[in-house]
């Protein structure tokens, strides 16, 4: 398999390396950023180079490339990233952890990050650009959307669809066959009875949509 470039310089980024360098069969070979973030030529050991240079330097018929960017201005920042990288001509690898419970046949998409004791039934269905950090569990029939970020301890039940663009916090809990809507915030332990609107921000046991204007997101 081709050698990774981690397109970060964070800790996101270094949690990635440890984790394919780890438990992967793709090897890290170097670390990108834009131009004007690099202060040093190096970042956990290993080259750190100009996005803007990186295709001359490790080329996408030789290298993949993973997108190790977090939930900034809600998935955008990482989603926009991955295209750029598309563009450049890189495949985007994923990683998922050999630690986590998935069965033979669940669809993933691209960039995908999905770390230790994540349990992943039947019949659900990961989008693009995904992080699900560790300790989740994804019910059956379940559906997450292009550019979410699910933190750890979530669970969601069986048949929810979350739609793209969405942040779960820690040990929130999303009762079966709801949906989620787009560009969802849902706050650390909180239950979701119902389905949710698009730009949300959902708090409390019962979850409550907070009077945070839907702009305020939009415009993250």
């Amino acid at each position: 398999m081709k050698p990774v470039v981690i397109f970060g310089a964070a800790d996101i980024a270094s949690v990635a390396h440890f984790y394919f360098t780890h438990d992967s069969q793709q090897k890290v070979a170097a670390f990108t950023v834009d131009k004007e973030y690099i202060k040093e030529p190096q970042y956990c050991g290993l080259p750190l180079v100009p996005f803007e240079e990186v295709v001359s330097l490790y080329p996408p018929d030789q290298y993949d490339m993973f997108v190790a960017v977090s939930y900034a201005k809600m998935n955008q920042v990482r989603a926009q990233k991955c295209q750029e990288a598309k563009d450049k001509g890189y495949k985007l690898a994923s990683y998922i952890s050999t630690k986590a419970t998935v069965w033979p046949g669940t669809p993933f998409g691209e960039n995908c990050f999905i770390l230790e004791d994540n349990t992943i039934q039947p019949f659900t269905k990961i989008g693009n650009h995904v992080t699900l950090w560790s300790g989740n569990h994804i019910g059956h029939h379940s559906t997450i959307g292009d550019n979410c970020f699910i933190t750890s301890h979530v669970v969601v039940s069986g048949g929810v669809t979350v739609q793209e663009n969405c942040f779960i916090g820690v040990n929130a809990t999303l009762r079966d066959h709801i949906t989620i809507g787009k560009h969802c915030i849902i706050g650390a332990a909180s239950l979701i009875l119902k389905d949710t609107q698009d730009f949300g921000v959902y708090i409390g046991n019962p979850a409550e949509l907070s009077p945070v204007p839907s702009n305020r997101i939009k415009k993250l």
